[in-house]
């Protein structure tokens, strides 16, 4: 069985020191890997990735992330990857990490992903540059996840991103933004590709539970929406993503 803990949106700063350590001390008692969902800063500066750089460094599990709309604000992404990669966190831009658990394998494929919207109320690539480029963004974004998803060999696959690949895990959220949200498009190229999971934050106001089209379970682990520090998620025989909500209850009542 493979256990995985995930959250997102911890936007962290200098005033969040010591807050989110406690919680991954013992964390290989709970699970076997640790995945951040993005906005892991509140406004993209090098120092408040060293803080959280500092929270994670010396995890007794593999940390895999990827950035969030927070994370570019201040344009240094690069520079706020740089230092959670030199604290030992992975972290995924249109890319693949893969972790062993005993005999099994975990493929995560990770991207920010990006806007757009949904079927039937969604942006196209029409008119005006900023609105082609936009668009286009997002597709691009898409194509590179279905690629590097569909090019995991392993037992469990999951897509780690920041927006979401479905308007359910939005519900909660005014219908208005919904475009600033997710895009469809990420969801398409999930189901092409085929994943056990989709992990996503962005949406305080949203709900937890989502699944795209062809089938694949989404969860919205923002903290704001999961109300505790990480949820867990089980991949194995006799386990499935269901099965992480009992275990995600468990940890909240662990405070």
């Amino acid at each position: 069985m493979i256990r995985v803990a995930a959250t997102g949106d911890l936007h962290f700063g200098p005033d969040s020191a010591g807050t989110f350590r406690p919680h991954v001390e013992r964390l290989d008692e709970r699970a076997d890997v640790l995945l951040l969902a993005g906005d892991l800063t509140k406004v993209g500066l090098p120092e408040e990735a060293e803080v959280l750089a500092e929270e994670l460094r010396g995890s007794p599990v593999p940390v895999i992330a990827v950035l969030g709309n927070h994370d570019y604000h201040s344009d240094q992404p690069a520079a706020v990857r740089a230092i959670l990669e030199e604290a030992g966190i992975r972290v995924l831009e249109g890319e693949a990490a893969v972790v062993g658990v005993d005999d099994a394998t975990l493929g995560v494929a990770g991207a920010k992903g990006f806007g757009g919207g949904f079927a039937g109320k969604n942006a196209t690539d029409f008119g005006e540059p900023e609105m082609k480029a936009f668009v286009r963004h997002t597709k691009e974004v898409a194509e590179r996840l279905e690629e590097v998803l569909g090019g995991l060999d392993t037992d469990y696959r999951i897509a780690l991103l920041h927006y979401s690949p479905v308007k359910e895990t939005l519900h909660g959220e005014p219908p208005e933004i919904y475009a600033f949200l997710g895009s469809y498009l990420l969801a398409e190229a999930v189901d092409r590709a085929g994943a056990d999971l989709v992990l996503h934050g962005h949406a305080h106001r949203g709900a937890e539970k989502g699944v795209t089209p062809g089938g694949v379970h989404v969860r919205n682990v923002a903290q704001h929406v999961i109300r505790a520090a990480y949820s867990v998620y089980c991949f194995g025989e006799d386990h499935d993503v269901h099965a992480g909500e009992h275990a995600r209850s468990l940890q909240r009542a662990a405070g």
